[in-house]
């Protein structure tokens, strides 16, 4: 019977934890690594509502993207919601693993997944990491020209975005050039510049990095749960490709937390 430790071996073969960045805490958060796996649920944050799912849908080990333990625990006392959630799962013998900015910095990662769906060709890594430029955040490559209003459509169809926040001050008409970073990618606005890109497709955007930059590259916030949505999609193809006997499923009763009216 596959195990914990098989699921994670694998994962951490595609996306190894060393690429994750220093503040992160990818790998396995909860559960016994040699408990056998009876089916896993896949979703982007572990919730009541995914923890409950699971549960039902009789999953003993939740793979989430977000860790649910992300800051050091100094307590079980079920305080908080982090705390009450890790209890619930011990509870339920549910593990939960998690891959973050490995997933995110590994080639083939979350932005590759988004440039894909944009139909983003000729990929390169927007801020390779010194020792391996084949890993790293971001991606930058190249799509067939499309006016900027048809792109923008484009990309909040293709992610299904219910507002899309751009800059309107950016004077580029056609757009050739694309990088993209999925989550919170601000940070990667003045490398999407210096590599020539005409738009950074991301997340988390703050008002002052739209005035600042805004003119010098069309900047595209498409939220960042639904920049990283597709990091399910990378989980579940590791898992089948290794264990295509093993039930896997998307979390149905996952959703984004921010809504708007």
């Amino acid at each position: 019977m596959v195990k914990v430790k098989d699921i994670a071996e694998v994962i951490e073969s595609f996306a190894p934890k060393s690429l994750q960045e220093s503040y992160d805490n990818a790998g396995l958060q909860v559960g016994d690594p040699e408990m056998g796996v009876a089916a896993a649920l896949l979703c982007l944050d572990v919730t009541d509502d995914v923890l409950k799912e699971a549960k039902e849908r009789e999953c003993n080990l939740i793979v989430s993207h977000h860790p649910l333990i992300f800051r050091g625990l100094k307590q079980l006392t079920g305080s908080d919601s982090t705390q009450r959630l890790v209890m619930e799962a011990l509870k339920n013998n549910i593990a939960v693993y998690s891959a973050h900015t490995n997933l995110d910095s590994v080639w083939d990662g979350v932005s590759h997944e988004i440039a894909r769906k944009l139909s983003v060709k000729e990929l390169e890594v927007l801020e390779p990491q010194p020792q391996n430029p084949k890993a790293g955040l971001g991606v930058v490559g190249n799509i067939k020209p499309l006016p900027k209003i048809e792109f923008l459509r484009k990309i909040k169809e293709t992610f299904n975005v219910a507002a899309l926040r751009y800059s309107s001050q950016s004077p580029t008409l056609v757009v050739r050039r694309v990088a993209v970073c999925g989550g919170a990618g601000a940070s990667l606005i003045s490398s999407s510049i210096k590599a020539k890109a005409d738009i950074l497709v991301t997340g988390d955007v703050k008002y002052h990095d739209f005035t600042t930059y805004g003119d010098e590259l069309i900047i595209a916030d498409i939220g960042h749960y639904e920049s990283e949505l597709c990091s399910r999609d990378i989980l579940l193809r590791v898992i089948r490709e290794n264990f295509p006997d093993l039930p896997s499923y998307f979390s149905n009763s996952e959703s984004n937390p921010i809504k708007i009216l």
